[in-house]
């Protein structure tokens, strides 16, 4: 198990590479980069780890 921190960091990380390829890119050509949508897939993972849904449903 990772640490909530390390989650954090990994995030951040995430996030950072996210920015710099996103401004390296054209909106064309970022539609379309496969590498951009699976950050954009491992950001709303990591982001739902930390922010892990409660309820009856999930208990």
């Amino acid at each position: 198990m990772r640490t909530e921190d390390q989650i954090k960091r990994k995030l951040n990380e995430l996030n950072l590479q996210h920015k710099n390829l996103r401004s390296s890119l054209s909106p064309e050509e970022a539609q379309a980069n496969p590498h951009l949508g699976r950050i954009e897939d491992m950001i709303a993972l990591l982001e739902w780890v930390l922010n892990a849904p409660s309820g009856s449903y999930h208990s």
